[in-house]
């Protein structure tokens, strides 16, 4: 584990470890209340509930966040509804209400879709209302109702923040894809052209030596079926990505393209060492992978002189592991970005994920244990 994610690891732990504690601090004020007699004895179904709120507020990563929510907003509605018509008083539970407020937290930030998300907001309102109303007495019940408001109002404003920001993300996310499927299309464009002009050139040169060498026709028409099988297969992979709506290769596109995108890089950001394992030439890679393979490498670049421009130098190596062919880059000398680190990669490489995935391979970037950044893309090996 990186340094960055083991301190995201364990600033999540700690603050999970601190609201428990202060449920746990709620818990006992109940407790004490309880045992003072507040309520006419019904205080302790209070008592009851805030344990239930503090076991969902542990377990509420295993159950569905809505159910677990209905079901601690009922529970504690039907000790409210209990209390006011028996007319006894006593105060709203502290951990009950604690419990209720992180559940909803949960509600807004994950509940799809966004309408169910405020009508279970607003049904947490209701019930807390319904405490202050229904177990203080008259006098106090105006206090608590300030109260419970401030403390729903905080969390709400709170929650559809982060609500807000996801949304945002996942809409710039959604972009990049679609993005992504519209440069796919042009290089769709550009392949099939590439791919046709072949086949017509050796479709004239087997008209042509027909008449004079009939015995050559046999070795051209089978070059054109391998063209033409060619073709079909990275359109098929191209088109597939663009109908999944989740890439490819223009012409052109070389091995010598990425020793050239690499020396351009080191003229004016870090060196970069680049090496090419045995085995791997224009031949031997598809040509959907050898542009992937270029983007790829593009993309991480420029991730390097965007977010560690003081890096010391780059390492960067394409190889054959059967039955992957891998392409990693690393920076060292560099810390990584913790912004980066902490929301899981930027949108360029969202989209090259999309390329990657789309041939079958996949794409993975962020922190050594070394201190250096890695971006590694794996294709099945031709």
């Amino acid at each position: 584990m990186g340094d960055s994610k083991r301190v995201v690891y364990w600033i999540r732990r700690l603050s999970e470890l601190a609201m428990l504690g202060w449920l746990g601090m709620m818990l006992l004020a109940d407790l004490a209340v309880a045992v003072g007699g507040g309520g006419g004895g019904l205080q302790w179904l209070v008592f009851a509930c805030g344990v239930a709120g503090v076991a969902a507020v542990i377990l509420r990563r295993r159950r569905p966040r809505a159910e677990t929510y209905g079901i601690m907003l009922s529970l504690s509605f039907a000790v409210s509804v209990l209390m006011g018509v028996t007319g006894a008083t006593g105060v709203p539970g502290a951990a009950e209400t604690g419990a209720v407020l992180v559940l909803m937290l949960g509600v807004l930030r994950h509940v799809e879709p966004v309408r169910d998300a405020a009508v279970l907001t607003l049904a947490g309102l209701i019930v807390l209302m319904a405490e202050s109303i229904g177990r203080a007495s008259p006098g106090q019940s105006l206090i608590f109702s300030f109260m419970l408001f401030a403390g729903w109002s905080s969390i709400a404003g709170v929650g559809g923040y982060l609500r807000f920001q996801q949304e945002r993300r996942n809409e710039a996310v959604h972009s990049v894809r679609r993005a992504e499927r519209l440069e796919l299309a042009r290089e769709l464009h550009d392949l099939v052209a590439h791919h046709i002009t072949g086949i017509v050139v050796q479709a004239q040169a087997a008209r042509t030596v027909a008449r004079t060498q009939p015995e050559a026709v046999l070795p051209a028409l089978d070059a054109i079926a391998t063209a033409g099988g060619d073709a079909l297969t990275s359109m098929r992979r191209m088109v597939t990505v663009l109908r999944a709506e989740d890439a490819a290769r223009t012409p052109g596109s070389t091995l010598a393209d990425l020793r050239v995108l690499t020396e351009r890089f080191s003229v004016e950001g870090p060196k970069v060492a680049f090496e090419i394992g045995s085995g791997l030439d224009d031949r031997t890679l598809p040509p959907e992978v050898l542009t992937t393979l270029h983007r790829v490498l593009q993309e991480a670049l420029t991730n390097i002189r965007k977010h560690a421009p003081q890096s010391a130098w780059v390492e960067a190596d394409l190889r054959r592991y059967d039955p992957a062919v891998v392409l990693r880059v690393r920076n060292h000398g560099s810390p990584a970005d913790p912004r980066v680190s902490r929301l899981g990669g930027g949108f360029g490489l969202v989209g090259m994920a999309e390329r990657v995935e789309a041939l079958g391979g996949r794409l993975r970037a962020g922190p050594t244990p070394e201190g250096a950044w890695e971006v590694i893309a794996e294709f099945p090996s031709p």
